[in-house]
């Protein structure tokens, strides 16, 4: 129906999945990317989460969210989207794949850390019901500062 906005179709990703998702971080981020051994490991791993937007061997944005054993709280580790897709939503319906799937793991939290000069990200965490809880002066790789949010999930929220 013409007019009518259809979310993106999210995915859990694939170890055929990593060339991709290495090209995205490189045009993502400049510093603290994952590695190639990193995608591989989280894809397989029971303790991490990684969905994406995307056709195998293209993806538009991927989310990483890590877990704990018998911890309540998610971490939600990287969220990137393509220069190209920016815009489109794609940020968001990963963020609600990752809070549901926190949901569905028992987590009744979600924190994440954001690089504080980075005001798209901070907008949609912002929107999206996140609270700034803390500074972290010099936390990521190149020595820039960033803030820690979290947000309580209740369920059946987004």
């Amino acid at each position: 129906m013409p007019g009518t906005r259809t979310d993106p179709p999210i995915r859990r990703a694939t170890r055929a999945d990593v060339d991709a998702l290495l090209a995205l971080e490189e045009a993502t981020f400049d510093s603290d990317r994952i590695s190639r051994a990193q995608w591989r490991r989280h894809i397989g791993s029971g303790r991490a989460a990684v969905f994406v937007s995307g056709t195998t061997g293209s993806v538009d944005a991927a989310v990483v969210v890590f877990y704990r054993r018998n911890a309540h709280a998610a971490r939600l580790y990287s969220l990137a989207v393509g220069t190209h897709a920016r815009g489109t939503g794609l940020g968001g319906a990963l963020l609600t794949a990752a809070e549901a799937d926190a949901r569905a793991r028992g987590c009744t939290s979600m924190r994440l850390e954001v690089r504080s000069d980075n005001p798209s990200a901070i907008a949609l965490y912002e929107r999206r019901g996140y609270t700034r809880v803390a500074h972290l002066p010099g936390f990521y790789e190149d020595g820039a500062d960033g803030w820690r949010y979290v947000k309580t999930l209740v369920h059946g929220a987004s």
